[in-house]
């Protein structure tokens, strides 16, 4: 699925416990956004991407999954300005599963946060989780 060309900045942030290996939360946030900048710093590991396409296994699993509504829903709730965000749970992810959390204790080693900034975020919304799925 090509992913629209839209200007946008995608971050993604997860903290590393102390019971944790460095090395599986980087894998979890790779599984998550494949084509993306890593870097750690402050105990947590942080990836970057200015290219929708590095959202694309996310858009893939809501479609294929059909959980569109619930992605739309944390979108719309968590949207101030030109921003959004959503929690995904970071065990699922190490695994290679993409798993919405609607609150961050439902990831009990803390979630993923995914952050999409753009002006033009009601398109990056329809794409990523589009308001029909048949």
């Amino acid at each position: 699925m090509k992913a629209p060309d839209i200007a946008c900045k995608i971050e993604a942030y997860a903290a590393v416990t102390p019971s944790e290996d460095e090395e599986k939360v980087r894998t979890a946030l790779e599984n998550v956004m494949p084509e993306a900048d890593y870097q750690y710093k402050d105990g947590s590991i942080k990836a970057t991407s200015r290219d929708l396409s590095s959202l694309s296994k996310i858009a893939e699993t809501v479609r294929r999954r059909k959980v569109n509504r619930v992605y739309r829903r944390q979108m719309r709730f968590n949207e101030k300005g030109d921003t959004t965000w959503f929690y995904l749970n970071k065990q699922a992810a190490f695994v290679n599963v993409i798993a919405l959390c609607e609150e961050a204790e439902e990831s009990p080693l803390g979630p993923i946060k995914v952050i999409i900034h753009s002006r033009q975020l009601d398109k990056i919304v329809d794409w990523l989780a589009p308001e029909f799925v048949g």
